[in-house]
């Protein structure tokens, strides 16, 4: 064998080991808690079905509870059904939320604020980028999300973050970072749930605290699916656009035209507080991503 055919089996292995790796970057959820999950805190408060397909978290006066992914990702899509606390749930906090494990943490939030019986349930969103915060939305959901199960979404790439309810977007996040807008795009994150006591804050900015004769307040949770890259240490794998990576594909580097009218619809008829338009808050000194196109 020369030196030519020792050279080409060489790169052929190269090619092909590269090939593995990616095609082993992703993964499809197992749909089972047990197998794709741990619990964070307080065992005694998350109740799994038997063939670990629906999971509970429970808050009582003595504590609340909280569940997280075995494996961290970077980039793609995670839905989870969700069926919140019904009636009197002010002062309780879910949240459902990819995080980095990092100081400077990256962080994409699904927020739900517990409200008093018969008043809309709040969706508040916030993203973390490396270490940052202070990104909030809030809308009122359109549906009473105690009654049933529904979607919630976040589809994670390199161009954008969109948050999704039942498949429509309420929320982009577009990548900026050649603006100099911080953008998650290092940092591997896992995926996080947790029921906890947020009354200092979370219904009606802390003035309506959590009643625990209505207690205990129960999340159910059901039909998970990840479909992300798994995190193996080297971002190239989880970067590269293939039929498995899809989310890479430039088909998602942006809304489709239903989307953007579906998101239109979201922010005219159901958001109630956008931290770029709080001037106030910001000292009439809004971040730059404000000023930059959405989509």
């Amino acid at each position: 064998m020369n030196n030519f055919h020792i050279a080409l089996f060489f790169l052929i292995g190269i090619v092909s080991s590269i090939l593995f790796q990616i095609s082993v970057a992703s993964v499809v959820s197992t749909g089972n808690f047990n197998k794709d999950f741990y619990v964070l805190w307080s065992p005694t408060h998350v109740n799994t079905s038997a063939d670990g397909h629906t999971r509970t978290l429970k808050l009582d006066q003595q504590s609340g509870a909280g569940f997280a992914s075995n494996q961290m990702f970077l980039f793609g899509q995670i839905d989870m059904q969700i069926k919140l606390v019904p009636g009197d749930s002010a002062g309780t906090v879910l949240a459902y939320y990819m995080a980095s494990d990092q100081p400077n943490r990256d962080e994409i939030d699904f927020e739900f604020l517990g409200n008093m019986s018969e008043q809309p349930y709040i969706l508040q969103t916030n993203i973390y980028a490396d270490g940052f915060g202070n990104r909030e939305e809030r809308i009122y959901l359109w549906f009473d999300p105690t009654e049933d199960f529904h979607a919630y979404s976040v589809l994670w790439n390199l161009h954008q973050i969109v948050f999704m309810v039942d498949s429509i977007p309420i929320r982009v996040y577009r990548n900026h970072g050649d603006k100099g807008v911080p953008f998650p795009r290092r940092q591997p994150m896992s995926l996080e749930a947790t029921l906890w006591n947020g009354d200092s804050w979370a219904t009606r900015g802390g003035q309506d605290k959590i009643d625990w004769t209505k207690g205990p307040f129960i999340a159910s949770f059901r039909n998970y699916n990840i479909d992300a890259c798994v995190w193996k240490g080297n971002p190239r794998f989880c970067r590269v656009a293939s039929h498995v990576n899809w989310w890479n594909l430039n088909n998602f580097s942006t809304l489709t035209s239903p989307q953007r009218r579906w998101f239109k619809w979201v922010r005219k008829y159901h958001m109630i507080y956008d931290y770029c338009q709080d001037n106030e808050r910001f000292q009439n000194n809004l971040p730059q991503e404000c000023s930059l196109p959405k989509y």
